[in-house]
């Protein structure tokens, strides 16, 4: 279980990295791309942003359950739980909130759009820093158990 939570850790914070530059850095410029170049760059966005999260989201989904079902030596209960929480709170934000919007973008692109893309990413952020730390913590607390 030492290597689940190695990879759990390890996904969890490459989508942190990522979800942080798109914060900061992808969606404010999507936001103010001009209309008439916004319908292909929302369509890249999607694409190559597919390319890039697909390994990391599936390793942490899979590891993430994996420690809910067989938590490491040394870890507290309550983390992985936390730990699946904050993922699932990310997660439905990207279905609920960050999909619809990018094919929104894709199709009738709008400056609020853009803007709403960023004021809505905000829980998916703050949810998977939260889940880094939380990550981090765990394997401090296994670490501590050898």
């Amino acid at each position: 279980m030492e290597t689940v939570l190695i990879v759990n850790t390890a996904a969890t914070c490459v989508m942190t990295g990522v979800i942080w530059f798109v914060q900061r850095v992808h969606y404010p410029l999507l936001a103010i791309v001009g209309t008439e170049r916004a319908i292909i760059v929302a369509q890249q966005h999607q694409r190559r942003t597919g390319q890039v999260v697909a390994l990391p989201m599936a390793a942490e989904g899979v590891t993430t359950l994996l420690l809910l079902l067989n938590q490491p030596n040394g870890v507290s209960t309550i983390l992985p739980w936390i730990g699946a929480v904050l993922l699932a709170l990310a997660l439905g934000c990207t279905v609920t909130l960050s999909v619809p919007l990018h094919g929104r973008m894709a199709t009738t692109p709008s400056i609020d759009t853009g803007a709403r893309l960023v004021r809505t990413n905000w829980p998916r952020t703050v949810a998977w820093t939260l889940r880094a730390g939380v990550c981090v913590a765990m394997l401090l607390q296994m670490s501590e158990s050898f």
